[in-house]
């Protein structure tokens, strides 16, 4: 039986409504939560699974971030029919979102994605550690074998441009299945390796495929905990990414000294498969358009009923000019807006000074200390140890943060609205850190002076590159609220271009210039870029009214 027009018998409508949902199936109430789009007084479908609050659909897209532009057709057709839109019954209470689940559960599935990206960064700088028995088993230079390096790199910086677009249609848990199988793949022709070239090819294929966790897992971050509870995971996966290339020399060097480069590998496909079992089995889809979707046809095979809709499905936009769109806008913020470039270029600067030390603390610990492979690994923790100070810290830099947000509200009467500078103290404090710690680390590497006070310094570096990281990052984020996937992808090729450059010169560079000089050069450069956090901070608001993408 289907429901009276609105227009004639509202009251009867209602009563019908609460007497059929009483009747019908509960668990089909408590999952599905519809907004009833109408053009017409045409009558709908039956009324046990109409909303109680109907209302008129505004235009909506299939993504909070509006960088993917995705057009929804008329909700209304021409045909007299009304269309329905699947919505979350009670927010984020609905059991099939994501955001209800527990908090064990949450921190679970987040674990499992923060544990894949570890995995990927550490792929990258391990490999650093198998030169010494790569070089003369292919007959190669060490500028040969750092291409392996800035190849993994290269891989990681072009993949999110594309992945990251692709989860948008396909949601998360297919993108990741698929990414990390290809992950594992590639890693088998790197352990059975013959010549360099293989070796090569598997590296580049290797980082964009893993790249894909780069791209996305802060998207899962959003997908499972709401935004005042952001704080915590995004801490985590960015000290993860960090984590892994300050890790990866320590293992690798023990590997190295003690068995066959091969081992490095081999060690990356148990850790990899491990991940990939785990990914499979205990995280599930958590993107909300895809979920809504399925939703969506469970309702229409249900009820034999057409119209019920997610917003994903009414997109126009095709795959080809999503991922186009996804790739070029990054590039046009780097052009045309100062702002994102500078504070990419800060971001991209540290990163590869981050990837140049895997070649130049051989330079500086074997030569001046006599330090063997293994204890030459060792020397990477202090980069680790800075990232863990970092990560401490960052409770008292969010309550920083409140506190200046609370400010504003006592001034301005404004109650909810923040300004996208406040994210940037940490990054004001990470841009001091970083020149001092070079220096410390330029200026105490000689044999006469303990090799812990060069770690030192490089642990202060460590320390404040997590704090410009995780300060321009979440800035970029408020500031560029329509465009923060593009701000960010502008942000990671522009890092991971540098990582992949920089490698291919450090060594030279120290060889020729000398322990002392070669990193003082280094802190100057980023003593050049040290004002810009603050400039930003200071003046961000009025620079923000005259970008072509950040909100004003």
């Amino acid at each position: 039986m289907l429901p009276a027009r609105t227009q004639d018998k509202p009251a009867q409508e209602s009563s019908s409504l609460a007497r059929t949902e009483t009747m019908e199936d509960q668990s089909l109430s408590d999952r599905s939560q519809m907004t009833l789009a109408t053009n017409n007084n045409t009558e709908g479908p039956p009324a046990h699974i109409i909303s109680k609050a109907s209302v008129a659909l505004p235009p909506v897209t299939t993504t909070a971030d509006a960088d993917i532009d995705i057009e929804l057709s008329t909700l209304g057709q021409d045909d007299g029919n009304h269309l329905y839109e699947v919505q979350w019954e009670g927010g984020d209470a609905d059991p099939l979102n994501p955001r209800s689940f527990s908090t064990f559960r949450k921190w679970v599935i987040y674990n499992i994605v923060c544990s894949s990206a570890l995995c990927v960064t550490f792929a990258s700088s391990v490999y650093a550690s198998t030169y010494g028995q790569l070089m003369p088993e292919f007959g190669i230079s060490r500028l040969v074998a750092t291409v392996g390096l800035s190849l993994y790199i290269i891989g990681l910086a072009f993949g999110p441009l594309m992945l990251a677009p692709l989860s948008e249609f396909y949601g998360r848990r297919k993108i990741y299945l698929t990414s990390f199988t290809f992950f594992l793949i590639w890693l088998v022709p790197e352990a059975a390796a013959q010549n360099i070239a293989t070796m090569l090819v598997g590296r580049l294929l290797c980082g964009l495929s893993g790249s894909a966790f780069l791209a996305v897992a802060g998207g899962t971050a959003g997908d499972l905990f709401a935004r005042n509870q952001l704080q915590a995971p995004m801490v985590m996966f960015t000290a993860a990414t960090m984590v892994g290339p300050s890790v990866g020399p320590v293992v690798g060097g023990f590997i190295n000294q003690y068995a066959s480069w091969r081992w490095t590998f081999y060690l990356l496909i148990i850790w990899s498969a491990i991940d990939l079992v785990l990914l499979t089995f205990f995280v599930p889809e958590t993107y909300h358009p895809t979920l809504l979707r399925d939703k969506a046809r469970k309702l229409r095979a249900d009820t034999g009923d057409g119209r019920w809709f997610a917003s994903i499905e009414k997109t126009k936009k095709s795959i080809p000019r999503t991922v186009a769109i996804a790739t070029r806008r990054p590039f046009e913020m780097l052009i045309f807006d100062p702002m994102c470039l500078n504070l990419c270029i800060l971001s991209a600067l540290l990163l590869g000074i981050v990837y140049l030390f895997f070649g130049a603390f051989g330079v500086v610990f074997v030569g001046n200390y006599g330090f063997s492979l293994s204890e030459l690994g060792l020397t990477f923790l202090g980069l680790f140890a800075g990232v863990i100070m970092g990560a401490v810290c960052q409770p008292w830099v969010y309550k920083d943060y409140l506190r200046r947000n609370k400010r504003r509200e006592e001034l301005t009467g404004e109650i909810g609205v923040s300004e996208p500078e406040y994210r940037l103290p940490p990054a004001i404090a990470g841009a001091v850190l970083v020149p001092v710690g070079l220096f410390i680390f330029a200026w105490t590497c000689f044999p006469n002076i303990h090799w812990i006070v060069p770690i030192i310094g490089s642990a202060i570096f460590s320390m404040g590159c997590l704090f410009v990281f995780s300060g321009v990052q979440t800035f970029q984020v408020d500031a560029y609220p329509l465009y923060a996937a593009s701000a960010l992808g502008a942000n990671t090729f522009a890092r991971c271009s540098f990582g992949a450059i920089f490698p291919l010169f450090g060594v030279q560079m120290y060889e020729r210039l000398g322990d002392h000089w070669a990193t003082s050069i280094l802190a100057f450069l980023t003593l050049a870029m040290m004002p810009f956090p603050y400039i930003f901070y200071r003046y961000g608001k009025r620079i923000r009214a005259r970008s072509r993408f950040a909100s004003a």
